[in-house]
């Protein structure tokens, strides 16, 4: 976390052995999606965050442990074409002090 303790740090995988540091507030209610667009990231979106798209897909490949899904993103997430054990909306993902350290993977858009 940032000398602040306001920010958290989250790693973005851009290719295999190279990541991308971006810093999040955590007082602001942001989800993982708004703090990736924000910080340039080609997010589509689509459903506005509403876990009813999948295109804010991502794949959690290290960091603290997250809330377990819930039912409406489990559905969303089995629906999708590429599923992986941490695979998540990042939509659904609230940027909070506990995520300082999260390492995630873009995955790629199918809507």
């Amino acid at each position: 976390m940032s000398a602040d303790n306001l920010d958290v740090r989250v790693y973005v995988e851009e290719a295999p052995g190279q990541r991308r540091e971006i810093i999040a507030p955590t007082d602001m209610g942001l989800s993982l999606m708004e703090a990736l667009k924000a910080s340039g990231y080609d997010i589509q979106a689509t459903c506005g965050g509403m876990a009813l798209c999948g295109t804010c897909h991502v794949e959690v490949l290290a960091g603290p442990a997250l809330d377990e899904p819930s039912d409406d993103e489990m559905y969303m997430l089995e629906s999708l074409p590429i599923l992986s054990d941490g695979s998540r909306l990042s939509c659904q993902i609230r940027i909070t002090p506990r995520l300082d350290g999260l390492v995630v993977r873009l995955m790629p858009q199918m809507a």
